[in-house]
């Protein structure tokens, strides 16, 4: 019968190390997939499995009985795992400096395209469309079709606020849906 991780580590903090080679053998593989399913890499894997062990037994004092240990465990491997991703240099290109290349000095020009004044202007003039169609509808349409999808009310919400059934709050919502798709046909 094994012993619960509480009382390997009760004995590795009293400086058990077959205490603590129960405890990494009994979280190993467990934390071996952890780490593998994050870095993609089984040497690396390897590597980080030793480390989070290490980290957990130089903290060991530090873990809180009220939660699991295998809890506590994992959360240190993720970090590690993490951590390393983290560490990895990953070669990127300063828009601000210059590329030095065989040829000589480039400099990088992008162009901004986060401002297009002919879309801004085109989305103004869908916006007036279709507040101008809503706005031709006949009252009965144009109220359900506001309550519904300017103020986000519910079918049975409009049903109270209009005095009419559920059933007849449904049906005129779907026919000024049907009234809006005419008219703004080929709207962009």
């Amino acid at each position: 019968m094994q012993e619960p991780d509480e009382l390997l580590i009760s004995k590795a903090l009293a400086g058990d190390q077959a205490a603590y080679r129960g405890l990494l053998n009994r979280h190993q593989r467990a934390i071996y997939q952890i780490i593998l399913k994050i870095v993609r890499n089984r040497d690396e894997t390897e590597d980080l499995v030793q480390e989070t062990f290490m980290r957990a037994f130089h903290s060991l004092a530090s873990y809180r009985s009220e939660f699991r240990f295998s809890t506590w465990l994992y959360k240190i491997a993720a970090n590690c795992a993490i951590d390393s991703i983290r560490k990895k240099k990953i070669e990127a290109l300063s828009l601000d400096k210059p590329v030095e290349t065989q040829d000589g000095t480039v400099e990088i020009d992008l162009p901004d395209t986060s401002f297009n004044p002919e879309e801004n202007l085109w989305e103004k003039q869908r916006q007036i469309s279709i507040q101008e169609a809503i706005d031709s509808l006949p009252d009965k349409y144009r109220d359900v079709i506001l309550y519904r999808h300017r103020d986000d009310q519910s079918y049975e919400e409009i049903a109270q606020i209009l005095k009419l059934p559920v059933g007849t709050v449904k049906a005129r919502i779907f026919r000024a849906r049907e009234l809006l798709k005419k008219k703004l046909k080929g709207v962009r």
